[in-house]
């Protein structure tokens, strides 16, 4: 299969860089798979984890709490406002984005604002589900 250069950035540190077969990202409007040769995209990204492919049965996982991803036919980068890899999160650590999230709707009188931030907590709380944390 052919490959892609995959670049993946959080806010702390850069969390991969290299080359993948395929990269599934939670894009704002869903699911989405990207391969080499894609279309330009430019998509926002909402709480979830990333899929990477490296080749066929090894790869990893990250999760990501919003961000961007730009994606060309040659390579994909992913600017996250807050990422991990699956093997740092804790029950603990998703709490506390859970709580963050169910304090600033609480504090906004905004209700468009309200109504993104009940959609990230319920992501939140399936992404702890997902992963059995």
């Amino acid at each position: 299969m052919d490959t892609f250069h995959f670049d993946f950035v959080g806010p702390e540190r850069s969390l991969y860089s290299g080359e993948v077969e395929s990269v599934q990202l939670p894009g704002t409007e869903g699911e989405m798979t990207v391969l080499a040769g894609h279309a330009p995209v430019l998509t926002s990204l909402r709480v979830g984890v990333i899929v990477v492919t490296e080749r066929t049965n090894s790869g990893k996982r990250i999760y990501v709490r919003g961000g961007f991803a730009d994606i060309g036919p040659t390579g994909v980068t992913v600017l996250a406002e807050r990422a991990a890899p699956i093997e740092e999160l804790t029950p603990e650590s998703l709490d506390r984005d859970i709580e963050a999230a169910e304090l600033q709707r609480d504090a906004t009188e905004d209700l468009q604002k309200r109504e993104e931030l009940n959609g990230q907590i319920v992501q939140l709380q399936e992404t702890k589900n997902l992963l059995k944390l």
